[in-house]
């Protein structure tokens, strides 16, 4: 049973939502992964990597547990002019592979998972230092944990967009945009 003030309580729906991502991608072949709208765009196995890859840069930053590990799984990383750590996306040559791309989604989903699971709402008030064009922010966990979610929401619509333009449908993800978890049945009046 889930406590009241636990994170996981707070964010249900977010582990439906990552398993619509999963079943979105899952099925892909190669050439539906590497496929791009345009020159300049990220091809749909780009935009799938982006999703794991931007949890694991937030989510270190605010010392989330699980973190750590998964930093040390990535060994190309860039400082950014105002010296965070950003992951080197393209070093990372998996986005032709639907379940080297499912591989990520779960280990990252997995840390989230621990976080939600370890941090209580109080917890959500601790902060960390983050500087970002040159000024220097006190961010809260809570700012964090929106920040990643808003993002696989973007990009998770993004992955949509990108696979019905192919004729692809993911149902999960387009027709119930990701919210699969169905809340409980009312009583009988």
């Amino acid at each position: 049973m889930t406590k009241i003030n636990s994170l996981a309580n707070i964010f249900d729906g977010w582990n439906g939502y990552q398993t619509s991502l999963v079943n979105a991608v899952a099925p892909l072949t190669r050439e539906q992964l590497l496929w791009r709208p345009s020159p300049n765009s990220r091809s749909v196995g780009e935009t799938a990597r982006h999703v794991s890859l931007g949890r694991i840069t937030w989510f270190a930053r605010m010392g989330a547990p699980g973190s750590a590990e998964l930093v040390n799984r990535i060994h190309h990383w860039e400082k950014d002019s105002d010296g965070n750590q950003d992951i080197v996306e393209d070093s990372i040559p998996i986005t032709e592979q639907a379940d080297e791309l499912v591989s990520w989604l779960e280990i990252t989903w997995e840390m989230i998972g621990k976080t939600l699971s370890t941090w209580e709402v109080s917890d959500l008030a601790q902060s960390y230092r983050h500087t970002w064009n040159g000024k220097t922010y006190s961010v809260s966990r809570q700012w964090t944990i929106w920040r990643i979610l808003s993002h696989d929401i973007h990009h998770g619509g993004e992955l949509s967009l990108l696979l019905g333009l192919q004729g692809i449908e993911a149902f999960e993800l387009s027709d119930l945009f990701g919210h699969i978890i169905l809340p409980p049945l009312a009583d009988e009046p």
